[in-house]
This record gives C-alpha cells, sequence and structure tokens, in this order.
C-alpha cells in the first residue's frame, strides 16, 4: 500500500517530479514485484490450504528474487551518488543530474541486475530432484532449495558465492564511499541546524541500508552450505519483511514534501467524493 501510494504521488503531483524521487519510486516499483512473488505467493498458498509450488513457479521465484535483489543493490549505489551529487556538489547538481542521464542509470541498474544472475536459471532447470520434496522456508531460497537437490551443487554454491559476493560487496563498497563523502561535507557546514538535518536524514538511510546490506551478506557472502535452513528463514524474514516495511517510511513518507502531497491528494479525492454523493442524492429527489 504505501509503496503504491508513492508511485501514484510521485506520477501526478509536479512538485516530487525530481531526479530524487524518479529515482526512489524505482525501489517501491521493485518492491511491489518482490513482494509479489514471495509474500503474496505464500499467502495464496496458505489460504488455499495447498501448501504445494510447482517445480517451474519454485525456479522463477528463485530467479525473481535474486534478480529483483541484484537490482535494488545497483539502484543503492545510484541513489548514492545523487545524494552526493545533491549534497557535495550543489552547484553543479543540474549539470549533472540532466534527466537522460538520470533515465540511462536507471535502465542500466534494471539490465544490470536481471541479466547478471540469468545463469542460475539455467543451471536451476539441470538439477534433479526425488524423494523428500518439502522446502523448509517461505519462498524458494537458494539454500533450502539447493539441499533438496539430489544433483552435484557444488558448481552452484560456488558461483552464487562469487559472483552474489561480487555484487553485493561492490555495491557496498561505492555506496560507503559516496556517504563516506557527504559525511564529510556535512561536518563541514556553516549551520549547524543543517548538519542536524542531513545527520538524521543520512542516519535514517543508513539504518536501512545495515538491514539491506547486513542480512545479503550473512546469508549469501560466504557458502550458504554452511548455514542452518534456520538461520537462513530468520535472517530471510528480517531481509524481506522488515526492511521492504520500513523502507517506504524511510525514504519517502518522512518526507515534508511527499506528506503535503499525500493530504493535498486526500482533500482532492474527499471533495470529488462529497461532490459525487450530492450528484447521486440528487438525482434520487423526487
Amino acid at each position: 500500500m504505501g509503496n503504491a501510494t508513492i508511485i501514484f504521488l510521485v506520477c501526478v503531483d509536479h512538485r516530487l517530479q525530481t531526479p530524487m524521487y524518479f529515482f526512489i519510486i524505482n525501489l517501491p516499483f521493485l518492491e511491489i514485484w518482490f513482494t509479489s512473488s514471495t509474500s503474496t505467493k505464500l499467502l495464496v498458498i496458505l489460504g488455499s490450504g495447498r501448501r504445494t509450488i510447482s517445480q517451474h513457479s519454485c525456479f522463477a521465484q528463485s530467479h525473481c528474487c535474486f534478480a529483483l535483489g541484484s537490482t535494488e543493490f545497483v539502484l543503492l549505489v545510484v541513489m548514492s551518488f545523487h545524494r552526493y551529487v545533491a549534497v557535495c556538489q550543489p552547484l553543479c547538481y543540474a549539470a549533472i543530474m540532466k534527466p537522460q542521464l538520470c533515465i540511462h542509470l536507471v535502465v542500466a541498474a534494471w539490465v544490470m541486475g536481471t541479466t547478471l544472475l540469468s545463469y542460475r536459471l539455467v543451471l536451476l532447470y539441470k538439477l534433479t530432484f526425488w524423494g523428500s520434496n518439502k522446502i523448509h522456508h517461505f519462498f524458494c531460497d537458494n539454500s533450502p532449495l539447493f539441499k533438496l537437490s539430489c544433483s552435484d551443487t557444488s558448481l552452484l554454491w560456488k558461483m552464487d558465492s562469487i559472483l552474489l559476493s561480487f555484487v553485493m560487496l561492490c555495491s557496498f563498497c561505492l555506496t560507503l564511499a559516496f556517504y563516506t563523502g557527504i559525511l564529510f561535507c556535512i561536518v563541514h557546514l556553516p549551520a549547524a541546524s543543517g548538519r542536524k538535518k542531513a545527520f538524521t536524514t543520512c542516519s535514517s538511510h543508513l539504518t536501512t541500508l545495515a538491514i539491506a546490506y547486513g542480512s545479503c551478506i550473512a546469508l549469501y557472502v560466504h557458502p550458504s552450505e554452511h548455514v542452518s535452513l534456520q538461520a537462513n528463514g530468520l535472517v530471510a524474514l528480517l531481509r524481506t519483511v522488515l526492511y521492504l516495511f520500513l523502507k517506504p517510511f524511510i525514504y519517502s513518507l518522512r518526507n515534508k514534501t511527499v506528506i503535503l502531497a499525500l493530504h493535498e491528494a486526500i482533500a482532492r479525492a474527499t471533495v470529488k467524493l462529497f461532490a459525487l454523493s450530492q450528484c447521486i442524492s440528487g438525482q434520487q429527489l423526487p
């Protein structure tokens, strides 16, 4: 609900149609797809009483989760670069963050994220399964899926460990470098109120980044065969539920401009509904 609200507000309110919110709405859009492939599927399975998922759906879910996760890490680097330019190079901001560059950065993030781990889908279909077919997890994560297979999954373990480590650690180092530059600029701000506001904003962003990077690094940077399924499930739950719940509030719904746009949208909708109800009641008069 919060993600759809953010996308709607950015599309209808001209004050939010800036590079910052152009980057931000990509996260809610990504999260809607991520939630649809994991939590929504889980609710459908539990609601129907049939706790089953087909092999094709399981492989597709696994691929979507990792492709969307990789895209998010690239987007986080893009957003940290944007904040670095906005804070540290304010006079050059308009010249650097042109619409063409913003579009190119977002397209590159989505293309890199969705294609970088496409090898997984090919290798997953080469796995064979027999015997127990129970996945002790709430979605088709790699650890329970690989442990369920009777094939030799050592190649998948190694490739996942190497490529996922590359994606996450590169994203983490670049994001950390940009935020380090931002913090140095904040320290040298002349006004104490400006420093306090900037530190508050950065601290909230860094909290969500710590949850995202910390949980994923704990699960995927080292070989996952040494991680218990219980620990895997708990950390994945933190990543997919708590982190996705916090992000709309951290990145958008705490912003005064977004709150003002939301209040105005609610007021306009209320006026239109009241006028519509008046018209309907007027037509029913004899």
